[in-house]
């Protein structure tokens, strides 16, 4: 079955997308076609690491090109708003139960989601239990291995 929910998607990660699908088509796709022709230059195409290595990076290529397309059908730009509870796009500052240092996180959808740059998807167990949140609240949530956690929301931008 098909997913007609749109992707939710920032305004930076559409552009993010729209910059990877030119590199991939005006870059990617150049090169690999170079590598292809220099293979078959080598001769025999059944014992040619070259050429399989070529192809196989041509279906990556030619794979991510398509979901990218697919993705840039059906999206929705997540909007700002003066809200003062969380939801996708904004910036939370928690502080973990027992911890003392403060966490950052942009809350975004699935397809933005970067945990070494702080963006959780609001698809995920954080992300499901910060939405709707707002300064001074409580949350508990789980992670999907299980483990119980409990934070406060400290500041919503």
């Amino acid at each position: 079955m098909v997913n007609t929910q749109p992707h939710e998607l920032t305004t930076d990660g559409l552009q993010k997308l729209e910059k990877e699908i030119k590199h991939l088509r005006e870059v990617a796709r150049i090169d690999n076609i170079k590598a292809l022709q220099d293979a078959r230059a080598q001769g025999d195409l059944s014992e040619n690491a070259d050429y399989d290595a070529a192809r196989e990076q041509q279906a990556k290529i030619n794979g991510r090109i398509s979901e990218i397309e697919n993705i840039l059908k059906n999206y929705v730009i997540i909007t700002e708003d003066d809200s003062d509870a969380v939801k996708t796009g904004k910036t939370v500052v928690v502080k973990f139960e027992g911890e003392e240092e403060l966490e950052t996180y942009i809350i975004v959808g699935s397809l933005e989601t970067d945990p070494l740059e702080g963006k959780v998807s609001n698809q995920s167990p954080l992300g499901k239990a910060l939405i709707g949140k707002t300064s001074g609240q409580k949350v508990d949530y789980i992670t999907e291995s299980g483990k119980e956690f409990v934070l406060e929301v400290i500041e919503v931008r």
